[in-house]
């Protein structure tokens, strides 16, 4: 059992190998068991099999230093044999799928089921037909042909709901392929950096092959396995394989493997590329759950792990939240599933999204009106019926006769039925959805790159933005603007001559090699641009510093070329510093060092005088030098950075691991301060933010006195307002109580007035965002957006409600924990963001306005209609008219009105404002009112208004009557002028306010327009119409323009004077969603949420006992490439307790069934030692 491979999977590639066997010295069979091994045993596997790394990449026909010639045949042929870099995603559903799952709506199912049988009694003519005894609810008998065209009530309700199947199963398969569309853009823009012939360059994950040789640096997410060829103190988080929450870390003699989907958190180097895609260990995962297409049909025949395919990484144990914590998509993923299955997968914590919240309540409220009027329609028709024909005309029960009163009792039920349809208002899901997508289209304009798409509408709630400094509300061009060099301050750039060239060498060695070599600067594209920086935009700073000084770094760098660096020191958080250690010609070493000037000089004790020569730098020395030279450059603004060096002996040769005391007693070089000039769009941008009631902070590693030079400059602070501007230290120090631990209400005495957060951690960012989020401080709860670029600021994106990655300087690691992505790094796009998200929120509201109006109108006048005619004056077919163009047509019109600046001119409507606010409640009821009063005129006084014979009391299949036409007719132009009233919710008088600016709305009336003439002129019977005059159609007209008249009258009374109105669809503070209702409506809601868990469970038992599943069994003939994706299933039965802790009670009973022994075969029941599989 321990020795089989997937080799289902590989039968294609094997076929390939036979034939290219002598191509390449390894099949990508052996690599891949290579790569199943781990630390020591793949040391020694390397070693006994090829001798080294070195050999394999002679093997691959790759060289180190060159890498792949980069050939296109040479390309081709290691896609042929080795596979290619990506996982397929899984099948989008097909459009007749989503026309089956469209089907499934309740209230569409019982109008087939009426129409069905509607259908069959008008095919069913029984002998007693003729009868005179039978009674008909009216006089008037029918004649013959109208007996014949019983039928086409029951055809024109299947057809109108044939529409409205196709409507909605076309609108989500649209929305499908938008999100596929935006998923290959993400997938598209994931760039990795490789070297080939010599040259490195960045080609996109998917054209990365088998003997690539990648360049890996701090914040990279492997896109493939490989091996660890050279580099620099490489640390890699391993957790979304292991679930081992320790850095691991990587050297060609105790661990050189390198696998796909886990992140480099420190350091850099060289990788060379293995295995790819589907034979990667995240790939080998993924087939296992069934993401690779071939194996779901076999597995769906079996029922077993379907829906498998959750993101494998994701389902690591969550137990270690925190910085460790960040999971990953690997790869590709699969996530090309639909919208909802990748809403937000990773997030258990969020709740459903405030709108969708709102929504489902609302909905469910009055749907629940709904089927209470529908109910007592049909209970009054039917007593009425009865009563008066067997009380009150003592009519007996005849047997023959039971067909006409079937008929009878089927004909209230769908009347019944139809007041129904009309007032559930399946339009708002509908909405909801093209606002969105419609939103997300647009936002990519915008350079917000949307990856949920609740996303966008959280940003209209948005009260807290906590924002990056560099990059974000800066332009990210570093320039040394000021030095301090040999005891002299200079104000800008020093003449190359003042200098000491001793200095000089000094500091250009330091620059040049202790920075990544991977950053340059290199000439600028166009003629009068500035130099491109490629790279730490920090270090291109200090070299365009050494290239003002008239020095050149590239001849440092050729004479000490990378692999020669004795050892490196990478920047990450904690030492805010990097090293790098030299071996000189003489055998001894010397070590530069930079970073943060208050830090770097802290471990001075010589500094370099104007002659060259070391003195010493005492603690006061500092002291003067930090109120001199360091304050002075802060508040400027200017980032100061400190350059030094120190000597070390030959022998004994330091002990390099004890960094405390490496990293001492340097001697000072050079302090510079560079700028790094705010963004000229960003006032403007923070000042229509706080205009929007929206307070922007600004977190940042820098200095506080730079920060708060910044803060100034943007317009965050103000001088002379009540604001603090707090570090890092500080902050914990506020926050935390005796014990170190940190306390809610300490944090709320600090934020709210919190404007800067320097020297920050990404653990105070992430401490500060759960802070605000969790505070009961506001009645409101707050809303917090996040930026962030680096691999640390992960679990702060993900705590936020909305985070935001940088597209251009953000790593891997940020962009996927992130929910939108900013594709030109700037802090101006936020507000763009902010502007759609309220414009979706008010153009659902829009769309509620005029939907709850034609749904009370159209509800009490069917229901009033029935109870005193027996006979709604809208007929079924009708009144799915209505509802198709009142749903589907006006949600499209309503909810594609592009934004405003004026959206910005308000405070964020907050968690539980309703939707439906006073005003909108007003216009509800006030339309209303006016629209019944007519109809009801119309119904009852209208045929001697229009001199027509009156359609009440018609009998059963009598022929449509003019009357009633008039009525129907009125009643939809009515619908279509007030739909330019609902333009405005906010009580606005002018309703045609940029109207011309939504052509999709312009279009959506006149077209429904164009409709309705047809319908009346020649719907005949199926829509119970009969042709209308010119001047009943000039009649109809003015009654519907009526409604905006009567609107500008609403408009003029006051919402305030209203006080009895109640708003309606809020979320209450307690109930963001409780448990119980999310399971009813988990169908709807959080598909993602159900799956995860469901994978989570899946993935530890699966793995763990997958061997015992006989379906995977055939997947599997020989080789040990299964046992490696067992072994590192390390304390997997802790772990699964873990996940029967983690999920809901509603779900534990799946997984005790799952971990029931009986569900395992005897043989493995048997066995206790399951943790390492044999």
């Amino acid at each position: 059992m321990g020795d089989m491979t997937n080799s289902d999977f590989y039968s294609k590639n094997q076929r390939n190998e036979s034939s290219h066997g002598g191509e390449f010295g390894c099949t990508m069979e052996e690599l891949r068991s290579l790569m199943e091994l781990r630390g020591t045993e793949a040391v020694v596997k390397i070693k006994e099999t090829y001798g080294d790394t070195e050999a394999i990449c002679r093997r691959l026909k790759t060289s180190p230093v060159e890498g792949l010639p980069g050939t296109a045949p040479d390309l081709e042929k290691r896609k042929q044999i080795f596979g290619q870099n990506f996982i397929p995603p899984k099948k989008p559903k097909t459009f007749l799928q989503l026309v089956w799952e469209a089907l499934q709506d309740v209230t569409l199912i019982i109008l087939e089921i009426a129409a069905i049988i509607s259908l069959g009694l008008s095919f069913y003519h029984p002998p007693g037909e003729g009868n005179e005894g039978c009674a008909t609810a009216q006089g008037g008998a029918e004649d013959e042909g109208e007996a014949e065209a019983g039928w086409i009530e029951g055809a024109a309700i299947l057809l109108s709901v044939i529409c409205v199947v196709l409507v909605t199963a076309f609108n989500d398969w649209s929305k499908e392929k938008q999100f596929r569309g935006l998923q290959s853009r993400i997938e598209q823009e994931q760039k990795f950096t490789v070297v080939r012939a010599g040259q490195v360059v960045q080609i996109p994950v998917a054209e990365i092959v088998v003997g690539d040789i990648a360049q890996v640096k701090y914040g990279d997410l492997l896109p493939a396995d490989g091996l660890f060829i050279q580099g620099n103190d490489l640390k890699i988080d391993e957790s979304s394989l292991t679930g081992e929450s320790d850095q691991v870390r990587k050297s060609v003699d105790k661990d050189p493997m390198l696998l796909s989907g886990t992140h480099v958190m420190e350091g850099s180097g060289r990788m060379l590329v293995t295995a790819v895609g589907v034979n990667s260990q995240t790939g080998i995962i993924f087939t296992l759950l069934g993401a690779g297409g071939e194996e779901e049909e076999k597995k769906d025949k079996k029922g077993k792990m379907q829906d498998g395919n959750v993101d494998a990484s994701q389902s690591k144990a969550k137990q270690q939240d925190g910085a460790a914590a960040m999971e990953m998509q690997p790869l590709k993923s699969a996530e090309g599933g639909d919208a909802d299955d990748r809403k937000k997968a990773s997030m258990h914590k969020k709740e459903k999204s405030v709108l969708q919240g709102k929504l489902t309540k609302l909905a469910v409220q009055i749907g629940k009106a709904g089927l209470v009027m529908s109910a007592i329609t049909v209970i009054i028709l039917v007593l009425y019926f009865t009563v008066d024909t067997f009380v009150v005309n003592k009519k007996p029960w005849l047997p023959e006769c039971t067909p006409v009163y079937v008929q009878y009792f089927v004909k209230f039920f769908i009347i019944g039925v139809t007041v129904l349809v009309v007032a559930v208002p399946e339009g708002l899901p509908l909405a909801v959805t093209i606002s969105l997508a419609y939103s997300v289209k647009k936002m990519m304009k915008d350079n917000n790159l949307v990856r949920h798409l609740d996303a966008c509408e959280t940003m209209g709630n948005a009260t807290a933005i906590c924002s990056d400094k560099t990059g974000t509300l800066t332009t990210n061009r570093m320039t040394v603007v000021q030095a301090y060099v040999g005891d002299v301050h200079y104000k800008e750039i020093p003449d190359p001559s003042s200098i000491n060239t001793k200095t000089m060498e000094l500091l250009v060695n330091a620059i040049a090699i202790n920075s990544a070599y991977t950053t340059k600067i290199l000439p600028p594209e166009k003629e009068g641009a500035l130099p491109r920086q490629v790279g730490n935009k920090t270090e291109c700073g200090l070299l365009g510093f050494v290239l003002d000084l008239k020095q050149d770094y590239e001849p440092v760098r050729s004479q000490m070329p990378e692999e020669k660096l004795y050892k490196v020191y990478t920047f990450n958080s904690v030492r805010k510093s990097m090293s790098t250690v030299i071996k000189l010609p003489d055998e001894s070493f010397r070590m530069y060092s930079k970073g943060a000037s208050e830090i770097v000089l802290k471990k001075c004790c010589k500094i370099l005088s104007g002659a060259g020569e070391p003195r010493v730098f005492r603690p006061r020395d500092r002291d003067e030098m930090v109120k001199k030279v360091i304050e002075p450059m802060a508040c400027d603004g200017l980032r100061t950075i400190c350059v030094a060096y120190r000597d070390f002996p030959s022998s004994p040769e330091p002990d390099w691991d004890n960094e405390n005391d490496i990293l001492n007693d340097l001697t000072c070089i050079c302090v510079v301060g560079i700028e790094d000039p705010v963004r000229p769009e960003v006032p403007e941008a923070i000042r229509k933010c706080q205009r929007a009631g929206i307070t922007v902070r600004m977190v940042t590693g820098d200095n506080i006195n730079t920060a708060r030079a910044i803060a100034i400059k943007c317009g965050i602070i103000h001088p002379g307002e009540d604001f603090l501007c707090l570090e890092g230290k500080e902050f914990n120090r506020r926050i935390r109580n005796e014990k170190g631990e940190i306390e809610q209400e300490r944090i709320d005495k600090i934020w709210p007035k919190l404007r800067v957060l320097a020297r920050s951690s990404p653990t105070d960012k992430h401490t500060l965002v759960k802070g605000i989020i969790d505070s009961t401080h506001t009645e409101q709860r707050q809303v917090v957006a996040v930026t962030g670029d680096g691999t640390n600021d992960g679990p702060a994106l993900k705590k936020a409600d909305v985070g935001f990655a940088m597209g251009i300087a953000g790593t891997d690691v940020a962009k996927e924990a992130s929910d939108i992505i900013l594709t030109d790094d700037n802090f101006s796009s936020i507000v763009k963001a902010v502007m759609w998200g309220r414009n979706v929120y008010d153009s659902i509201s829009k769309f509620l306005q005029f939907q709850l109006t034609v749904n009370v109108v159209a509800v009490i006048v069917a229901f009033t209609g029935a109870c005193i005619t027996q006979d709604s004056p809208l007929k079924a077919v009708q009144m799915l008219w209505v509802n198709l163009i009142m749903d589907t047509f006006a949600s499209l019109a309503l909810a594609t009105e592009p934004p405003t600046e004026t959206l910005l001119l308000r405070k964020p409507y907050g968690r539980n404002k309703p939707l439906i606010s006073r005003t909108m409640m007003k216009n509800i009821l006030g339309h209303a009112v006016y629209q019944l009063a007519l109809i009801f005129t119309l119904l009852f006084v209208g045929e001697k208004m229009f001199q027509i014979d009156s359609g009440r009391n018609a009998p059963l299949h009598s022929p449509p009557s003019e009357h009633y036409t008039i009525i129907f007719n009125t009643f939809v132009m009515m619908q279509l002028f007030n739909e330019i009233n609902a333009r405005k919710i906010h009580g606005e008088r002018n309703v045609f306010d940029g109207i011309f600016r939504n052509p999709i709305f312009c279009t959506i009336v006149l077209g429904t327009f164009a409709i309705q003439i047809v319908i009346v002129q020649f719907g005949g019977k199926p829509f119970s119409c009969s042709p209308l005059q010119l001047d009943q159609w000039m009649w109809c007209i003015f009654i519907g323009l009526g409604e905006l008249v009567w609107g500008q009258v609403i408009a003029t009374i006051p919402t305030s004077r209203l006080k009895f109105l109640k708003e309606a669809g809020r979320l209450t503070q307690k109930e963001e969603i409780p448990e119980e209702e999310l399971n009813e409506d988990v169908e709807e809601i959080d598909h993602a949420e159900r799956e995860l868990r469901r994978g989570q469970i899946l993935w530890f038992r699966g793995l763990n006992r997958i061997q015992t599943q006989i379906e995977v069994v055939n997947t599997f003939k020989s080789g040990a490439s299964f046992q490696g994706a067992l072994r590192r299933q390390s304390s997997v039965t802790s772990q699964s307790q873990d996940v029967a802790n983690l999920s809901s009670p509603s779900r534990v009973s799946l997984s005790n069934a799952l971990s029931s022994p009986t569900s395992l075969p005897p043989a493995a029941a048997g066995h206790p030692r399951r943790e390492g599989v044999p």
